[in-house]
This record gives structure tokens, sequence and C-alpha cells, in this order.
């Protein structure tokens, strides 16, 4: 334990997600140890970050105006919105080139140990997106894990009764994987997912 303004930046920086007492511990001495001229460079960017950043009051992406790149894009597809559970995972989905839709971000999963439910999320913001009838197809990417899991089913009930197809993203082996690494739950979605090959 340290004293004053050092274990308060310690403390603080233990706050972030993913950073634990020695990670914060570490980084605290590391700015110490730094530059004054590039700490106050840290500070600039998280203070405009949090000034200019916003989230688009369309689909929940980050952004610096009131709509995101991709909502402002008339290029994009209309009729097709990919759902995702933070912003982060929209940059994943842009990498791979394959999806020209809309998106929309949740903000989260529905998770109840952690006191996140249905109402915590951007639900009924999808819903009025999906009520003038453009949308015909809704592509849940929640991450493949229990809260993730959880979340796609709460939707999938809520959307299909609406004649909105709604698809979930495969998941299975990774390439480059071996089948003797692969854990049991992962390898019986690589068996119903699986697709049928030329003749």
């Amino acid at each position: 334990m340290y004293e004053g303004a050092v274990q308060d930046l310690i403390d603080e920086l233990g706050r972030l997600p993913g950073v634990g007492p020695k990670s914060a511990q570490r980084i605290a001495f590391h700015l110490l140890a730094t530059d004054a001229s590039d700490v106050r460079r840290l500070v600039d960017a998280l203070t405009e970050v949090k000034a200019r950043v916003q989230f688009c009051e369309t689909c929940g992406n980050v952004a610096e105006s009131p709509t995101c790149r991709v909502c402002a894009d008339p290029r994009r597809a209309d009729d097709v919105i990919c759902v995702v559970e933070e912003p982060k995972d929209v940059v994943v989905v842009e990498r791979t080139r394959e999806y020209r839709g809309r998106y929309h971000v949740l903000g989260g999963a529905i998770n109840p140990l952690e006191n996140v439910g249905p109402d915590d999320l951007r639900i009924s913001q999808l819903l009025t997106r999906l009520a003038d009838g453009t949308v015909t197809e809704v592509i849940l990417a929640t991450d493949p894990n229990v809260e993730g899991e959880a979340t796609a089913t709460y939707l999938s009930r809520l959307i299909a009764p609406m004649g909105v197809t709604v698809s979930r993203l495969a998941s299975g082996l990774p390439v480059g994987g071996d089948l003797e690494y692969a854990d049991e739950v992962t390898l019986g979605r690589a068996f119903e997912g699986r697709r049928v090959v030329g003749a």
C-alpha cells in the first residue's frame, strides 16, 4: 500500500477492465518514470475522447457525430442488421469485409449475476428499428458464451414473431485447430453447423 496520489492512481487504474492490482501498480510506476510530456499526451487523449466521442443515435456504435460512419454510408444494405454486444465487435466484423449491412450495438449482454437485464440493453431501440418492415434479416452476433447465448435466445424469441428472419453466426472449430484440443461444446456446434461440400 502506497501513500496519497500514487495509491489513488493505482486504485483508479485497477478499476479498468482486465487490469489487476499488479498490472495497475506496474502502469502507475511506468507513468511516474515517464517524461511529463508523454503523460500530458495521454491525459489530453483521454480528455479529448470523452469530449468528442459519443454513441450513434441509430445503432449505438461509437461516433464523433450523432450518426456513425456505417449508418451514414448510403452504400450499406438497409434490409439486414447485425446485432453485436459492444462497439468493438463492429470493428471485428468490419475487418472480415464480408458484411455490408447495418449494425445494432446492444451495449452488453444479459447477465443476471451482474444485474444486467434486458431493460439495461438497447433492445427496445432495436425493436423500433424493425417496426417499419424494412429489415428482413437480423444476424445475432453476440459472444458464444453463456451470456451471449442467453441474449441471442431472448432476442430471437422477440424478433421471430415480427416476421423477420433471425440467424446466428455459426460457431465451431477454428481454422488451423486440431480436433483433439476442441472441447465438447465447440465440437458439438461444429457438427450442428456442418455444410454440404460439392459432389
